[in-house]
């Protein structure tokens, strides 16, 4: 029986792009290069900058007893905001990385070293994102703005962490979970103790889930001397993912314990732990499956990330509504 042919991959499609995504197939062909650096093809990495967001608002919520028109708004920014800014990342992140990206198998596709876009251009792309963010940030309250404006430092830093230390995943929590601080200012006015324990949920939450990712590149990193905690832990992650699982659950636990426990209202704290409960879960299982020698059971487990993240998302805005 004759094979159907294979259907061709799309012309400069990124090599860990998703597959079927909306960029190769649907968006305009000369804007292609562009959202491929903003990793439009790849959206976990938008989920996972966005889930804090949505957690620092929804307790905060949770702890006034109020979710308002204002608060839709916060919500609807931070998603737009994420998108942006995640894709400004990026882009910075394609440009410091051109060489190293080159020398590795996974992403020497990207639109940089592969030639589809010029550093130049990507420097304009970049501008651009960042500039429109800037617009949705200054409809936030003084206190956030100042913090949006703070968060450059380790969006900048970033890049350069994985040429000087072996845990370049802490910079990466730091800017990443910058939305938990930057959500709950927004809607309190300022900023305070559980956002802070929250915070800090998130980044030993992105040590967990990047260590994951970093697996894939071990080989390529060590050739072209690129630190991360996968070269560092090496053929022993479970005993670190295990201690990053339970940072994880113990600090948001404490946020939740922070910001809900004056309430004196049981069920609502009970149904947020519920959701750092679960999401403890959700990491376990991940541990439990993970190959770190299978580049595909760690990019699964990794976009599998955006459900873990969701979870508590949808215990705190059941704790809002009861």
């Amino acid at each position: 029986m004759t094979q159907s042919p294979q259907t061709p991959e799309p012309k400069g499609q990124v090599s860990d792009a998703v597959k079927g995504n909306w960029v190769d197939h649907l968006a305009p062909q000369w804007s292609r290069p562009y959202l491929r650096l903003s990793r439009a093809d790849r959206p976990i990495g938008t989920w996972l900058l966005l889930l804090p967001c949505w957690w620092g608002l929804l307790l905060a919520s949770a702890s006034t007893g109020r979710f308002g028109f204002y608060d839709a708004w916060i919500m609807l920014g931070s998603a737009m905001g994420a998108w942006l800014m995640r894709g400004a990342g990026c882009t910075w992140n394609d440009i410091t990385d051109r060489d190293f990206d080159a020398a590795v198998e996974r992403t020497r596709s990207r639109p940089i070293p592969s030639g589809q876009v010029t550093v130049r251009g990507a420097a304009i792309w970049m501008g651009l994102q960042a500039l429109i963010s800037l617009g949705i940030l200054l409809t936030f309250n003084k206190a956030a703005i100042l913090l949006g404006f703070a968060s450059a430092i380790p969006v900048l830093v970033y890049p350069f962490a994985k040429r000087f230390t072996w845990w370049p995943q802490v910079f990466l929590g730091i800017a990443f979970n910058w939305g938990a601080l930057l959500a709950w200012t927004a809607h309190t006015g300022s900023l305070g103790a559980p956002a802070v324990a929250l915070y800090l949920s998130g980044m030993a939450w992105t040590l967990f889930y990047d260590t994951i990712y970093a697996y894939q590149d071990t080989e390529d990193d060590a050739l072209i001397g690129v630190k991360s905690t996968a070269r560092l832990f090496g053929a022993r992650p479970l005993p670190w993912l295990r201690a990053f699982l339970i940072l994880t659950v113990v600090l948001m636990a404490l946020a939740f314990i922070l910001a809900l426990l004056p309430l004196n209202d049981l069920l609502i704290l009970v149904l947020a732990l519920g959701g750092a409960w679960f999401l403890g879960w959700h990491l376990a299982w991940q541990m439990r499956v993970l190959d770190i020698d299978d580049w595909k059971v760690c990019m699964h487990l990794f976009r599998s990330n955006r459900n873990a993240g969701l979870i508590p998302v949808l215990f705190l805005a059941a704790a809002i509504l009861v």
